[in-house]
């Protein structure tokens, strides 16, 4: 158990690498020179390999490493159609969503909306965004890779806290262009640790049933853990631990074929196409390097379950034979899958720990960064210079939003602590940002396509997604959250649908967007990458059906 020296010195000479590298770019760019555009996005300066190794280094995080894996252990390869659908997702944004941010020059999201609808809708959905970015998403990843790290190293968990915060402070500081490509470096090792992890831990299943070789570890898996490698999942097909020493219906995390069909789709198309933190890389950029790069970033996703699933899996099975008995439970002696991840680290050889130590921490470290800077860019360009200083200078943004940034991971720092009792963090993240996902989701698929629909129309939306997913999920818990945002979504398009055109003005409004079939043309290669992407999607629900 802990690191080893050489498992410090590993992880300190990633440390050095990344925070060189990064100040290097900085130095390309003084901070005396550098506006708000090329702080908040890198305008023209991210290749499309960056945008593409930037999004997923950001998506990826303590979130998967640990959430997921710790929900591979519980449900199985099921939780991967969070990372296979996001290939398809990509996709559709590439297509569909980029062309219309980049010809109407949209930098942030509350901006499309104010320039779609009004203020009042942008600045709802701005305070949104803010309180989810900064008490769901930025907490729980600190917590997530707080514990992580605590696990590994034994380090205190607040001293761990507090390191992961400072040195993605330290990242986020130098605006997009340093954390664009300083993500280039965290996928590179967290993919590299991520397999070595994977691999190892096939090869321990392997040793414990007498096989040879991670090979074999798989096929072991299949045969031991057969109700782990469904897709689509039946009601009471797998029963998962509650973290209460109970158990309950993995059903209601997956339902079924709303992963295919369902609440699946709200959740990926407004995460990659109305998220400032994710389609902020390619905002910055011209549409053939944003939509090269959203294709890179959908053929990473079709190898991160490698990563992050099949260990916890593995995890189950060796758990499953009587391996990790205790390291699993948690205070009160109940199963907690979250420390899958965790656990299989510690069985890693010296070396190899530290790099897959590094691994985590780049993940987690390239997730808070990102996370910040959108919240820094959201605060900054549509709360700070709308309401507070309008006239404000491109230095004093650029210094404000720094100011945000340190803020922010205080109130992270503050939060994270509370939410050590949670079972699957990665559960919680999806259901509890799913709270405003469908009327976000409604609100710009509609402003997207349809050029009548009114700003009242969008507020209704924007007001109602909370209060009515907060009673569906009170009045009727038997339905899974997925299936939840689905009514939720439904219901918020037939108000916007039925106020709009209660409204004679809708007719002519002039708010609505100019849109054209040439924007939406790919070039032969994107086409056929897309067409490699979809085929092999296709095959692998096929397999796992």
């Amino acid at each position: 158990m802990g690191l080893t020296y050489l498992d410090y010195i590993i992880f300190l000479a990633y440390f050095f690498i990344v925070s060189g590298y990064g100040y290097w770019i900085y130095r390309q760019k003084k901070a005396d020179h550098m506006d708000s555009k090329e702080y908040f996005l890198a305008e023209g300066s991210l290749t499309w390999w960056a945008i593409g190794a930037s999004l997923i280094a950001s998506n990826i995080s303590a979130e998967q490493f640990i959430g997921m894996s710790g929900s591979g252990f519980a449900m199985g390869l099921a939780i991967s159609t969070y990372e296979w659908m996001a290939a398809a997702t990509l996709i559709v944004v590439a297509v569909f969503f980029i062309p219309i941010y980049l010809k109407n020059k949209i930098y942030t999201m509350p901006q499309f909306l104010s320039h779609r609808y009004n203020d009042s809708v942008a600045t709802i959905m701005a305070v949104f965004w803010l309180l989810v970015y900064v008490f769901v998403n930025l907490s729980s990843i600190l917590y997530l890779g707080a514990l992580a790290i605590q696990t590994i190293s034994g380090i205190d968990f607040y001293y761990c806290m507090y390191g992961c915060a400072i040195f993605a402070i330290f990242i986020t500081l130098g605006g997009m262009k340093v954390i664009g490509y300083t993500d280039v470096i965290q996928v590179f090792v967290l993919v590299l640790g991520g397999l070595a992890t994977t691999y190892l831990a096939l090869d321990l299943v392997s040793d414990q049933m007498g096989g040879s070789g991670a090979w074999d570890g798989l096929v072991y898996l299949r045969q031991q853990a057969g109700d782990h490698f469904s897709m689509i999942l039946s009601e009471g097909e797998i029963m998962i631990p509650n973290g209460e020493g109970g158990t309950r219906d993995a059903y209601m995390d997956l339902p079924g074929l709303s992963v295919l069909i369902g609440g699946m789709w709200i959740v990926n198309l407004n995460y990659w196409g109305c998220n400032q933190y994710i389609t902020q890389r390619a905002l910055g950029a011209d549409l053939k390097t944003a939509r090269s790069g959203l294709l890179f970033a959908a053929f990473l996703k079709l190898m991160m379950p490698i990563i992050v699933v099949l260990p916890g899996i593995a995890a189950y099975v060796l758990h499953k034979n009587g391996m990790f008995q205790a390291e699993m439970a948690n205070e009160l002696g109940h199963v907690k899958p979250d420390h899958a991840y965790p656990v299989l680290l510690n069985l890693l050889p010296t070396g190899l720990k530290g790099l897959s130590f590094a691994a985590l921490t780049a993940a987690i470290v390239a997730s808070l960064a990102g996370k910040a800077n959108s919240i820094s860019t959201i605060f900054t360009l549509d709360i700070y210079r709308k309401f507070f200083n309008k006239n404000a200078s491109e230095r004093r943004l650029v210094g404000f939003g720094k100011i945000t940034v340190v803020v922010a991971f205080i109130i992270a720092v503050l939060v994270a602590p509370v939410l050590r009792n949670l079972d699957q963090a990665f559960q919680y993240i999806q259901e509890y940002t799913g709270f405003i996902s469908p009327g976000v989701f409604a609100i710009f698929i509609l402003g997207f396509f349809w050029k009548r629909t009114t700003s009242p129309a969008a507020l209704v939306a924007a007001v109602i997604t909370i209060p009515l997913s907060t009673f569906l999920k009170f009045a009727f818990p038997e339905i899974p959250f997925l299936d939840r945002m689905g009514i939720v979504f439904v219901v918020c398009i037939l108000l916007m649908v039925i106020i709009t055109l209660l409204d004679p003005k809708s007719k002519n409004n002039p708010k609505g967007l100019e849109i054209d079939s040439s924007m939406f043309k790919t070039t032969t290669g994107f086409a056929i990458g897309s067409i490699i992407i979809c085929g092999i999607l296709a095959a692998l629900y096929i397999i796992f059906w």
